[in-house]
């Protein structure tokens, strides 16, 4: 049965243009690319590379000039523009470097605007994103404005901005590149959570140390993916659950050897 599920993400020869005549580049040149579902996949590659300009075409922030996206088996061209924008705002979360909160509106305003593209009531909007800032211990801060806040407590309210909507995906463009370490941390301690919960995710990122929580690694190179290995913590995640039922196992015998 679990093989007849489509895979979330499907890329077969896609490629993204920009100029024409002698100025023309491609910015994505022929990438092939299987997302499952519950994937946490790191891209990497130098600057100019592409990295974000797939990123955005596989959030429908933009389109590919060639090539075809499959979004859970439906080819995203057959999709109208409507129902594009309502797979965003329900299906995709978007996480960015620059945090993007709008600074008139106090954070739980920056939270709930998802939701007010879904016809959500103002009370429920309201609702929904204290829940969401409850998980990441931000309720005594629903009020404060975003510059009142530090770069890490800002960068954790753009995530529970992203997940409000309770999205599947969860695309994250440098989500640490403007923290500390320390900072960093909290954050991929918290998109390693998302990720043992269910979600997709896929994070375009510069430090190679934060590939350690991927299951994943992409690198890229002049449009083209380079490089596309499986994490260590991946491949020894059967035998880790494996190990873990032995351990269970062994520790049931004694008890029933006492009674």
């Amino acid at each position: 049965m679990a093989n007849n599920t489509p895979p979330v993400i499907r890329l077969r020869g896609l490629k993204k243009r920009y100029g024409i005549g002698d100025a023309e580049n491609y910015a994505i040149d022929g990438i092939d690319l299987t997302v499952k579902r519950g994937e946490f996949i790191a891209i990497m590659g130098p600057s100019g590379c592409g990295k974000t300009t797939l990123l955005n075409i596989l959030g429908l922030l933009d389109h590919s000039t060639e090539g075809d996206y499959k979004l859970d088996g439906q080819s995203v061209k057959s999709i109208s523009k409507r129902k594009q924008a309502r797979i965003r705002s329900r299906q995709i979360g978007f996480v960015f470097q620059s945090f993007n909160l709008i600074p008139r509106l106090n954070v739980i305003e920056n939270v709930a605007l998802p939701l007010t593209y879904k016809g959500v009531t103002k009370t429920k909007r309201l609702k929904m994103a204290s829940a969401a800032l409850a998980n990441f211990h931000l309720n005594e801060r629903e009020y404060y404005k975003p510059y009142q806040l530090s770069g890490g407590q800002t960068q954790r309210v753009a995530i529970a901005r992203a997940l409000v909507n309770d999205p599947s995906i969860i695309l994250a463009d440098e989500p640490t590149g403007n923290l500390d370490s320390r900072s960093s941390h909290v954050i991929m301690e918290e998109l390693a959570d998302l990720h043992k919960r269910g979600n997709t995710i896929i994070m375009v990122t510069h430090n190679p140390r934060l590939t350690t929580y991927a299951s994943r690694v992409i690198t890229m190179l002049d449009g083209k993916i380079d490089t596309d290995t499986m994490t260590l913590a991946a491949l020894q995640k059967p035998a880790n659950q494996k190990r873990a039922l032995g351990k269970h196992s062994k520790k049931r015998k004694p008890k029933r050897k006492k009674k």
